[in-house]
């Protein structure tokens, strides 16, 4: 039994042993163990009897390393160190309590931000060559102002490609995102796509599941996202099957790409369908000058090529086209001086708001915003770390005391208090990452974003074990300095007293912690003051109960009278138009015009929108001077119906009936002026408008539903109609209202952001409080006793306790105010219509950090002044 390889004591520890002691001690330890081997090995097993062997070597060998091998003793105390600490935090539940809690708080607030900046950072990151992929954008001069557009004109990308193909690896044009119908057999999808050059899939190195990215080389192909080939055809190869794309037109199944991930950009594109389809499929004839921007085009750059080197190349690319024309609208686009320039893809995301022709940033600022308030947040963890450290350092003197005493040196006390931080640091990182995990599905929720734990990413764990050693350096390093110097001989006469001075550091961190509170305060209600603003900002129309549909036909379009007249027949409908675009985002400009009183070579810019006559009725527009369109009047096809800005632009004094030329002599007049209507940003001044007749260009159906119809009733009488005269597209709407919420949604979102991470600041800052109030109250319970006997009531007692904390609260909010004030008002600048900072939003602010204070100072110190006197003062 005894020369079998499991019934044996372990070799390679005996030879440990051998080694270390090398002396005749070794001989005599060796054979105790392994009688007590064979002891354990019968009574628990082989297995059990060699893991205790392992252990008895490991304790005969530890003091024989300490001693002789002093390379090994860091680990030794580090492991010495880590069982006081346990201990330590084992006797005081309640500290631990609120230590580990309140730095698991801070914790857990800076890796859900952290994992939502990363998140950021990465966008289309997917791409295998973003970072030389860029979109070919233009600066245009209006009136002085420079103008930045992502559209481009058809020629863009031909003479890109022709012109500059030495720099080019892609050149691809491109629609921009088209929503049509795919039908397969009886199944039938309203989803989004693209018109895309057949370059495209190699730019973008779509993963081909099926099929290859050569595909829309053909022009009667498709490409399409696993998703809706799994919709369509379930889990087979459908290369070479057909998809009808809109009302007649069979394509042939090219090819089949993995789903673009949510963060990047065309994630909700679904299918690809060849620019040269497009090209010979639709009448696009106004839409081929260069004076027409309706397209995008996209390039990826060679190797080795700059982004700026090559912007200088193209840049008067449409510039010297339009010098160059021989077609009087496109030579009158120089006086707009347009400037090509190419914007960097891994720029789209955050950085791409521009203002006078040169980037100022985007959603760059919320990265710097929230990774701000991710630092503040963990640093007030941190400091309730530092301050419930050090208010109990009167308790762990002694300890101090006795250990300097019998030798220990002052590294070695600070490696302690170390050991202490990097305990409760790992105890609150374990609990950070429970609540990450189950916040994170509503934290996707309000963020909009579809982030994960990156569990088998090793650089997430790196930067959390770089996350966990800052944090517990900057947590316990003041403690462990503070404590470590105390004097041995004053603590071990009990002469020791902590002096006022000591106390100090602490209400200057409390300090701090209530100035950030108040300050992300008064920044959380500004942001809603903000959005609030301009919600109630009066958008110049009504955009309730309009329900809106595209018209996708031709044939539709050409029987919008009788649709129209078959929805009013039904009773529910009040009214209803056409508009070329929706009310709520008509992006669509046009130049060129002259008027009476026009400065010479003034380079105008209007908003334009072609509608039928009672598009006026729909959306219940304010009529300022003249009249609405008229059936009745023939002229009103050539007439113009302007906004305020528009009258003001142009500088007229008396608008109607001012005629306006447009075009090759084409001349219009003004029959009417209306209030200013919101159909672009909501945050941006109203642009100057002018509306116009022209129902064959106009594919937005505006229904206005009846108020006292019931909208459920009327949406199934409206698709009924639809059905009538379109039996093949699906029947998709929208509510105007709706599509308006939607503009405020980005903002409506970092609000919700701020005010549930300040909530947990004000948490973490009010953990803090309480326990330095639990503590104040403990060690002066003698105190309290004795005031107690000689009458003091128990409102002079919780004054007593609390006023203090008061005082400090109302220092940090004289901090805090000026402090919020300067940066909102620099935060306010960036939008042109934006409210103002009122006094109230600075007191609400203020008594609110009072309040709270109030409240969790106040249960410590009634609690502590109406406890029996008796019991504090037995022991005197």
């Amino acid at each position: 039994m005894k020369n079998n390889q499991n019934t044996i004591p372990p070799r390679l520890a005996q030879r440990f042993l051998f080694w270390f002691l090398r002396n005749d001690l070794a001989e005599e330890v060796a054979g105790d163990l392994e009688e007590q081997f064979f002891a354990r090995m019968e009574q628990a097993g082989p297995r059990r009897a060699k893991w205790d062997y392992w252990y008895q070597v490991f304790n005969y060998l530890r003091p024989f390393a300490i001693r002789n091998f002093s390379h090994l003793k860091p680990f030794f105390m580090f492991r010495h160190n880590l069982k006081i600490s346990y201990r330590t935090l084992a006797r005081d539940r309640g500290y631990s309590f609120l230590n580990i809690g309140g730095l698991a708080l801070g914790m857990t607030v800076a890796m859900l931000i952290g994992l939502w900046v990363w998140e950021e950072f990465s966008y289309n990151r997917y791409y295998e060559n973003y970072d030389r992929i860029a979109a070919v954008m233009q600066n245009q001069t209006f009136n002085g102002e420079i103008e930045t557009w992502w559209s481009q004109p058809r020629q863009t990308g031909e003479t890109l490609q022709a012109e500059y193909s030495a720099h080019f690896e892609h050149v691809v044009k491109s629609s921009w995102t088209r929503e049509a119908l795919l039908e397969v057999g009886n199944q039938k999808l309203q989803i989004d796509g693209l018109y895309i050059g057949a370059g495209a899939p190699h730019m973008l190195s779509l993963q081909m599941v099926y099929g290859s990215r050569d595909g829309l080389m053909d022009p009667s192909s498709i490409l399409i996202n696993e998703t809706i080939a799994n919709t369509f055809f379930g889990p087979i190869d459908p290369v070479g099957e057909t998809i009808k794309l809109g009302d007649a037109v069979d394509l042939k199944v090219a090819g089949v790409y993995k789903d673009i991930p949510f963060n990047a950009s065309f994630r909700n594109i679904q299918w690809l369908v060849s620019w040269d389809f497009m090209m010979d499929r639709q009448n696009l004839e106004e839409r081929t000058g260069w004076g027409n921007s309706w397209f995008r085009c996209f390039v990826q750059i060679k190797e080795g090529r700059d982004f700026q080197e090559v912007t200088q190349l193209i840049k008067d690319v449409k510039l010297n086209a339009a010098l160059n024309a021989t077609d009087p609208d496109d030579q009158d686009d120089a006086r707009f001086n347009p400037q090509m320039f190419l914007h960097p893809m891994d720029s789209w995301h955050l950085r791409s708001k521009f203002e006078n022709g040169i980037s100022v940033g985007g959603d760059i600022q919320y990265i710097h915003l929230f990774g701000a308030i991710g630092l503040f947040v963990l640093l007030l963890a941190c400091i309730n770390f530092i301050n419930l450290s050090t208010a109990r350092s009167e308790r762990r003197a002694l300890e101090v005391g006795v250990r300097k005493a019998i030798g220990s040196r002052r590294r070695e006390l600070i490696g302690q208090f170390y050991s202490e931080s990097f305990l409760v640091t790992g105890f609150a990182f374990v609990l950070a990452v429970l609540m990450v995990q189950l916040l994170l599905p509503q934290f996707n929720l309000l963020a909009d974003k579809e982030i994960s734990m990156p569990w088998g990413n090793h650089w997430f764990w790196a930067a959390s074990l770089g996350f966990c050693l800052l944090t517990a350096l900057l947590s316990g390093t003041y403690p462990a300095l503070f404590l470590s110097s105390f004097d041995t001989v004053k603590v071990l006469k009990g002469t020791f007293r902590v002096g006022r001075s000591a106390a100090l550091p602490r209400k200057v961190l409390v300090v701090v912690q209530f100035t950030v509170s108040v300050a992300l305060i008064i920044g959380t209600l500004m942001v809603f003051r903000q959005i609030q603003h301009v919600k109630n900002r009066p958008i110049g129309y009504d955009n309730n109960n309009i329900v809106m549909t595209f018209i996708q036909t031709e044939k539709m379009n050409q029987q919008f009278e009788a649709f129209r007249h078959d929805l009013l027949q039904t009773g529910l409908i009040e009214e209803v138009a056409l508009s070329e675009s929706s009310i709520t985002n008509n992006n669509v400009t046009n130049s060129g015009l002259s008027w009476p009183g026009k400065i010479p070579n003034m380079a105008d810019e209007f908003v334009t929108m072609r509608i039928t006559h009672d598009f006026g009725k729909v959306v219940n527009w304010k009529i300022k001077e003249g009249r609405d369109f008229s059936k009745e009047m023939a002229t009103d096809s050539m007439g113009f119906i302007v906004n305020e800005a528009a009258v003001e632009y142009m500088g007229l004094e008396n608008p109607v009936g001012t005629k306006m030329e447009w075009g090759k002599g084409e001349f219009y007049h003004i029959i009417g002026v209306v209030e200013d209507l919101i159909t672009q940003s909501p945050f941006q001044p109203v642009k100057q408008a002018f509306f116009f007749i022209d129902p064959d260009r106009s594919y937005c159906a505006n229904i206005k539903v009846k108020s006292a119809a019931n909208m459920s009733e009327a949406i199934r009488a409206i698709e009924s109609v639809y059905k009538k005269y379109d039996d093949v597209n699906i029947f998709d709407y929208a509510f105007a209202d709706e599509r308006y919420a939607r503009k405020f949604r980005g903002e409506e979102r970092i609000g919700k952001l701020s005010g549930w991470f300040t909530l947990l600041a004000i948490i973490i800052s009010c953990l803090g409080v309480f326990g330095l109030a639990a503590f104040m109250a403990e060690r002066r319970t003698k105190e309290i006793g004795i005031r107690k006997v000689l009458g003091a009531t128990v409102p002079q007692l919780w004054q007593l306790l609390s006023k203090e904390f008061i005082y400090l609260v109302l220092i940090a909010c004289l901090v805090a105010i000026p402090l919020a004030y300067h940066y909102l008002d620099g935060w306010l600048t960036d939008y042109e219509y934006r409210t103002e900072m009122t006094w109230w939003v600075f007191a609400v602010a203020g008594l609110g950090a009072l309040l709270i204070t109030f409240i969790t100072v106040s249960f410590q110190a009634i609690r502590a002044a109406t406890a029996n006197p008796v019991e504090s003062l037995r022991g005197e």
